[in-house]
């Protein structure tokens, strides 16, 4: 029998960095700590709203998504974790998304961002109220970043 996915060592980490970096930089709580990091990491993975994250690569791969998050791009975990992340907006969007991400790095976090998205299908949808902020271990080595929201509808194509 597999393990779910957040079960594993390493995710459990990144859950705890990425719930221990928001307190730090946004200064209020992700999800309400448990005081276990695998309850933790399973009520970040099972969470209401998206979660995602990306390494420090000079081509950023993702490195986290949470259930909401897999079924939104419409991927299995380790394709999601295996895929760069400037692939989660369309071509004519990047160059916008690399702007949110150097000023995320510089300030820290931003908390107000919005824009249009597209799953492994193909599917495009809007984001809206993204929180972006650094990932950090807890003594202070820059991890890469993550974002959540829990606003998104899909893009009429016909409108």
């Amino acid at each position: 029998m597999t393990l779910p996915v957040w079960r594993s060592p390493e995710l459990i980490v990144q859950a705890r960095n990425i719930l221990h970096s928001f307190r730090r930089v946004v200064g209020r709580d992700l999800l309400a700590s448990s005081g276990d990091e695998s309850v933790d990491a399973q009520a970040l993975f099972d969470a209401p709203f998206v979660v995602l994250s990306h390494g420090t690569q000079a081509d950023p791969v993702l490195n986290y998504g949470n259930a909401l998050a897999l079924k939104l791009w419409e991927m299995p975990f380790d394709r999601f974790t295996a895929t760069p992340s400037r692939l989660t907006a369309e071509l004519m969007l990047r160059e916008d998304r690399q702007r949110l991400l150097e000023t995320a790095a510089r300030q820290g976090y931003i908390d107000d961002y919005s824009g249009v998205r597209i799953s492994a299908t193909g599917r495009r949808f809007y984001i809206k109220d993204v929180v972006l902020w650094n990932v950090s271990d807890d003594s202070g080595r820059m991890l890469g970043q993550a974002a959540t929201f829990d606003k998104w509808a899909p893009v009429n194509e016909n409108a």
